[in-house]
């Protein structure tokens, strides 16, 4: 019998509800008295005793049976669990957590801390909350090869309603399948453009045919990114209870609060899109919220507020991260922005608020040092903002003292398929996405004025920085004539212009991954291949200015 099999089944089901039970935990904190969610516990912990008494796994099983108790016995007594309860419970999740988690990497866990289990077995309102240490020991669970162990008989059965039929397919099944309909649609489009010299007339079947072809590609590529899109839930989900351990270790109190979290993304840009909002979501905990004695003499709930809010605009996402907590100190951001030398002194007297409150994104500030000092909210910002950048997005930041920050992330909802504009350098086309470019103008070139190595030009009464593109991707300068094709764009939150030799057109393409060889070139985003088999690269304004 291979076990292998019904291993994976196991690790996926119960990662799926450890997911419910840790929703069911944080409603239950919001309001004890929630029955539904006492029978969700229940439920989820006795299908997971279930699975693993099935294939043997009998510390996991032992635990999840004392969860079960537990939860059974509030069930029948209608006893609301207190604090100390919901705590004991986080402990026994973190821990069942780190059993699977050993067994995933192909271990055997040992048994629970015995004053855990001891706590569970107490009967409600008369059991000790294990120590710290104790909690610890409850999360560690060392690894050793298992032995042969009994078939798989199914889970225990569950009143729960069941699911609308699925199939699990592995990442990499999908991703090659993913990589299989892109190298489709290309082609579709490279036979296009090869037939489109016969005569149409002599060639309607051909036309005909053609025609044909591309609906039902296009019909393909519409399934293909629905595969590849996911729901904003699978990363934010986790957040609240994230929220709640960090802040107990703080002496805090905080509620989350998720909205939009239904929104499908590319599966490529959510997996890199998680440690992002888990950064954002620490910093809003960690140096945000004030403690509850500070956010009762400032007139606030002494319970903290997060709000993780998601909606859509046209191709893109927006996402917020809010809290209600202390805010930037401007001033002390201001003074260690000059001390790291990232901001000339003569500067910092006219610096906007929006500017300075931006200065966090700066590498310079990312230090231990700016944790005591800055509010802590240069730590990791540089990282956070290299990364959203690079899926093509930006972020942008806006604070007031005491009312509490705003964190605003904008990413593309897909990857693989982009609408660009193509600009032509030389013998090359490379391709700028259409949600980057604001306009495309033809000046005369007396109208852009030189300083040294610098250029600019004026437009709609506003100074923009000129960019020679070709310069700046390593190909020789444009050769200007009389005129000169600028495409207006902005790059955090700052206009400029760039300069390319002509306009190719406008195009949607599949977006492929750079090979490895250059895959450490930080201007190109991408590539496509043209329809007459050229490669095209996709450039990536952030990295190019």
């Amino acid at each position: 019998m291979d076990l292998a099999k019904y291993r994976t089944i196991f690790i996926e089901e119960s990662t799926e509800h450890f997911a419910e039970i840790s929703r069911a935990l944080l409603d239950l904190e919001k309001d004890p008295a929630d029955s539904e969610a006492i029978d969700t516990l229940f439920r989820m912990a006795h299908s997971i005793k279930g699975m693993a008494a099935s294939l043997d796994y009998a510390p996991i099983a032992e635990l999840a049976h004392r969860l079960e108790d537990r939860m059974q016995e509030a069930r029948e007594s209608g006893r609301v669990p207190d604090g100390e309860s919901l705590s004991l419970f986080f402990q026994g999740l973190t821990a069942l957590e780190a059993m699977v988690e050993v067994v995933k990497e192909g271990g055997w866990p040992e048994a629970a801390a015995p004053a855990l289990l001891a706590a569970l077995s107490s009967r409600s309102g008369d059991h000790a909350r294990p120590t710290a240490p104790a909690a610890a020991e409850a999360t560690r669970t060392a690894v050793r090869e298992p032995a042969p162990r009994v078939a798989f008989e199914g889970p225990a059965e569950v009143t729960t309603p069941r699911p609308p039929p699925t199939v699990r397919v592995r990442t990499e099944t999908l991703d090659r399948f993913l990589s299989t309909v892109g190298e489709v649609i290309l082609n579709t489009s490279q036979v296009r453009t090869s037939a489109s010299g016969f005569e149409t007339k002599r060639n309607a079947a051909l036309g005909e045919g053609l025609d044909r072809m591309d609906r039902v590609v296009g019909e393909l590529q519409r399934r293909a990114l629905e595969l590849r899109t996911t729901q904003l839930l699978r990363i934010v989900e986790p957040l609240p209870r994230a929220a709640r351990e960090i802040a107990e270790r703080a002496g805090k109190r905080v509620e989350v609060e998720i909205d939009g979290a239904e929104l499908e993304i590319d599966r490529s840009i959510l997996d890199r899109l998680s440690d992002p909002l888990v950064h954002l979501l620490r910093n809003a905990v960690d140096h945000g919220i004030e403690l509850p004695e500070a956010r009762r003499a400032a007139g606030k709930p002494e319970v903290g507020h997060i709000a993780i809010t998601a909606h859509r605009e046209k191709d893109n996402v927006h996402i917020s991260v809010r809290d209600d907590g202390a805010g930037l100190d401007l001033a002390g951001v201001l003074a260690r922005a000059v001390e790291a030398g990232v901001l000339h002194p003569d500067l910092a007297d006219d610096l906007p608020p929006d500017a300075i409150a931006a200065l966090v994104f700066e590498p310079g500030l990312s230090t231990a040092r700016s944790v005591s000092e800055v509010s802590g909210r240069g730590v990791g910002m540089d990282a956070v903002r290299v990364t959203i950048e690079s899926l093509g997005g930006s972020i942008e930041l806006v604070s007031e003292r005491g009312e509490g920050t705003v964190t605003s992330l904008v990413v593309p909802i897909t990857a693989a398929v982009q609408r660009v504009l193509m600009l032509g350098l030389a013998d090359e086309i490379v391709a700028l996405p259409i949600s980057k470019v604001e306009r495309i103008l033809e000046v005369q070139a007396e109208r852009i004025e030189r300083s040294g190595s610098d250029a600019f030009v004026l437009i709609d009464d506003e100074l923009l920085p000129v960019i020679d593109l070709a310069e700046r991707v390593g190909m020789a300068a444009t050769q200007t004539g009389s005129s000169v094709s600028l495409v207006l764009t902005e790059i955090r939150g700052d206009r400029l212009a760039l300069v390319s030799e002509r306009i190719v057109g406008q195009q949607q393409i599949y977006v492929k991954p750079l090979p490895e060889l250059l895959s450490g070139v930080r201007s190109l985003a991408g590539l496509t291949i043209l329809g007459d088999g050229r490669p095209m690269f996709l450039l990536d304004p952030n990295q190019i200015v």
